[in-house]
């Protein structure tokens, strides 16, 4: 199984660093091939909505974005990682989400509305972590990543959320949220 871990932080060795790493070093024990995409160190210009994919289902723009395509598309497992800005993602993580319109125009182009109803690329998961207790906290992020996984052809199976963890590293003093994150990992290949 391919598992594919994007860490969608701008802050490098972070919480949601950290929760990632703790999720993949999950994925790999249970027998997980496992490959990384730091987005913080890629070039990814955003979506130009130019609607040269709809006819091919390829983006147009030639960037970084055009060696994570690939990724994307060998991965049975995809784990997205992101602390909450503004009850969104990262501006990192979203230009690499809103440029897999090629993804979703190459799925439209391929499956049937019928065939639309049914994922079979595989299965998607978050890992998010906000500084504040806000109840909503996690609905924006949770409600891009089901539409950027649908995009792929892939199951939103939900992740983990972390609440009030703000300075850097902070999720340290919390082993419970490390350690479901780990099995979080496990559980995905496992299923």
């Amino acid at each position: 199984m391919k598992v594919l871990g994007i860490y969608g932080s701008p802050r490098k060795g972070g919480n949601t660093d950290i929760l990632l790493d703790e999720a993949l070093e999950g994925a790999r024990a249970a027998g997980a091939e496992v490959t990384s995409i730091y987005v913080r160190d890629l070039n990814i210009a955003g979506c130009r909505e130019c609607c040269g994919c709809s006819k091919t289902g390829e983006c147009v723009i030639k960037d970084d974005m055009q060696s994570v395509y690939p990724l994307l598309q060998a991965a049975d497992v995809i784990f997205l990682a992101t602390p909450v800005f503004f009850y969104g993602m990262s501006s990192q993580v979203k230009a690499l989400i809103d440029r897999c319109q090629a993804m979703w125009s190459k799925r439209m182009l391929e499956k049937t509305p019928d065939e639309r109803k049914t994922y079979d690329s595989g299965k998607g998961y978050l890992i998010a972590v906000g500084a504040t207790r806000g109840k909503n906290l996690f609905e924006g992020v949770q409600l891009t990543a089901r539409y950027f996984f649908d995009a792929l052809d892939m199951s939103y199976e939900g992740g983990v959320f972390f609440r009030r963890i703000d300075r850097k590293a902070a999720i340290m003093d919390h082993p419970e949220a490390l350690k479901e994150a780990f099995d979080l990992g496990v559980s995905a290949v496992r299923q």
